[in-house]
């Protein structure tokens, strides 16, 4: 249960800091009143998709098979988070910039457009979201703890406002790359644990090799981009 709330929170907080910087370049042409209404209406349809999500995956008749397709869309994801945070670290990709993103839709002639503001802020946060959303279906419905996992996901965007708050501006301190190479590690170890488990293989230590797991994929992270970085030297 830890490490399914500890990995939808870091999740989260990634994504809901993308989607605040849309909220706060629209909310800046247009208002924070029909900004905040645009990202409510973004979260009270992935609440929808959330409860939707769980019931038809609660639901489901072969539980290994259930069990097979969340661990292989967590390897989906985690192969995606990891891939591109090792190829930020390694200097093959740019680091996401928050605040060139924030100045690159504060340029966008539709935002000074109330209707076309509006919806720019509802399919930012709505689309952050959807990850979001991936994550705490596909961890609370395995762990059956779907109210922890959507409980962190919610933290995690109140500790997003209240930082936006008191920062006035885009947040760009955030360490998205460091989070997003670690979380893609944690669900990649645990999309892989249960694939393996739902086809039959018995783990020699049981869920501690979910830990082994994750030290494999960091260290093997680590030695990937330290093998491009040289190669680029």
């Amino acid at each position: 249960m830890i490490g399914a709330v500890v990995a939808t929170f870091l999740t989260a907080t990634v994504e809901w800091v993308e989607a605040y910087t849309i909220l706060l370049a629209v909310a800046l042409s247009i208002g924070w009143r029909r900004a905040a209404g645009a990202g409510l209406a973004a979260m009270a349809a992935l609440g929808v998709l959330t409860a939707a999500g769980t019931v038809a995956l609660a639901h489901a008749g072969n539980l290994l098979f259930l069990q097979f397709l969340v661990g292989f869309f967590l390897i989906l994801f985690g192969v995606r988070w990891l891939g591109k945070a090792i190829a930020r670290q390694a200097g093959l990709k740019k680091l996401h910039d928050e605040a060139a993103e924030f100045a690159a839709l504060r340029a966008r002639a539709e935002i000074f457009d109330p209707r076309a503001a509006w919806v720019i802020a509802f399919n930012g946060v709505l689309l952050e979201g959807l990850e979001v959303w991936l994550i705490v279906v596909a961890l609370g419905v395995q762990t059956h703890h779907t109210l922890a996992a959507a409980c962190a996901a919610l933290a995690a965007a109140a500790l997003v406002l209240a930082a936006g708050f008191f920062a006035r501006g885009p947040l760009a301190n955030v360490p998205e790359n460091t989070i997003k190479f670690t979380v893609g590690c944690g669900i990649l170890a645990l999309g892989t644990f249960w694939v393996l488990e739902a086809l039959g293989y018995q783990w020699p230590v049981g869920e501690f090799s979910i830990l082994v797991l994750f030290c494999f994929n960091v260290a093997g992270g680590l030695a990937v981009a330290r093998s491009y970085k040289m190669r680029l030297a």
